[in-house]
């Protein structure tokens, strides 16, 4: 016999899809957006740029390899909520620590699962990322949006997962660089530590001037979650920095270049969010696949009074996927290279950003 559903999903049109709760089960408030990636939950969970937001897989198993210490992308995961089709509470996996569910109940991140993800997935495709609640089977269609209406729309996302203070990431070679934390993950250290760049991460809101009291041959701007334009401190800051340093920037660190230099951004309708995203290097005429995780572009139209070239496209819109200043020794790509789903098809942007703050300490 079927069990009765415990847990529903309400859309702010008052579309309601119900389910069996997991993960904790206070009731929320959030953007709902879809990832279609068969892997990585754990680094879903765990990348603050989900910051918010509630995430359905359409992928329509989650949870069989359960959640182990060494692959967060950040020790306290800020994601608004999961929402899939099957959830494993019996997980499979030699490296397996946690169930997932045991996570989210750590972090008071509230789940979904036994809903019908094709027809959601579908519906924020073709009506756009919308606000949700997830809430208990007692709350009406009616009440659920009256909820969501009254829930006020949050923009200190970037400010909520920044580190309040500078840590250091040593390494063994002589390139030092500070890192702009907008909503950092954790394997773009591990990324430039493995390249031998010490990596000095400070918060969004460091001002030009304590940046450059640092001393570090290159400037990285990080990904995050919300609206760039949010981010007045880091847009500011590169504002001044800019032609100062090498600076390379990815995901929302693309997007503040952009602003830094007078471009616009826009929301897309549905975002991108996933492993298999296919972005052309205009230089080489090669096609990555990437892997990514935003909601806003760069306006095309609003490079033209810019001195910045567009470098990379997306293949399945035509968004910009990469600028560059080459004058200013600066660059950015929309997706994350640190990530594997190529699955090395874009690790030579780390090595482009140290080649050029090599060419700028030996000019």
């Amino acid at each position: 016999m079927k069990k009765p559903y415990d847990r529903k999903l309400i859309l702010e049109d008052g579309t309601e899809y119900y389910g069996y709760a997991f993960g904790d089960g206070e009731d929320k408030v959030t953007e709902i957006v879809f990832n279609t990636s068969p892997v990585g939950y754990q680094e879903i969970l765990s990348d603050p740029s989900y910051t918010y937001q509630t995430v359905v897989m359409s992928y329509p198993l989650i949870g069989n390899y359960g959640i182990n210490s060494d692959d967060f992308e950040t020790q306290t995961p800020t994601i608004g909520g999961f929402a899939v089709r099957e959830y494993n509470d019996f997980p499979s996996n030699w490296r397996s620590e946690k169930t997932l569910s045991e996570v989210m109940k750590e972090y008071k991140i509230p789940g979904i699962y036994g809903i019908d993800t094709r027809k959601l997935v579908r519906s924020i495709r073709d009506y756009g990322s919308r606000r949700c609640l997830l809430t208990g089977m007692e709350t009406t269609a009616e009440d659920g949006v009256k909820i969501i209406s009254r829930a006020p729309i949050l923009t200190d996302a970037v400010a909520k997962v920044s580190r309040k203070k500078i840590t250091e990431y040593p390494a063994d070679g002589e390139i030092k660089i500070v890192a702009i934390d907008c909503g950092m993950k954790q394997n773009i250290v591990r990324s430039l530590n493995r390249r031998g760049v010490s990596v000095t991460v400070v918060p969004f809101d460091t001002s030009s001037e304590a940046i450059e009291s640092l001393k570090p041959d290159g400037i990285f701007i990080s990904n995050g979650p919300g609206d760039p334009t949010d981010a007045v401190p880091v847009i500011n800051a590169i504002k001044d920095l800019k032609g100062k340093y090498p600076i390379f920037g990815i995901c929302l660190g693309h997007q503040i270049i952009s602003l830094a230099y007078g471009a616009k951004t826009y929301k897309l309708k549905f975002g991108h969010r996933g492993g298999n995203h296919p972005v052309k290097n205009l230089a080489t005429g090669k096609i990555e696949i990437t892997s990514q995780n935003h909601s806003y572009a760069v306006e095309a139209g609003s490079l033209k009074n810019t001195p910045l070239t567009v470098t990379h496209v997306n293949l399945l819109d035509g968004t910009i996927e990469g600028i560059e200043c080459k004058k200013d020794k600066i660059f950015s790509v929309q997706y994350h290279p640190e990530s594997a789903p190529g699955p090395q098809d874009s690790s030579y942007l780390f090595d482009k950003f140290i080649n050029i703050i090599k060419e700028n300490k030996n000019a």
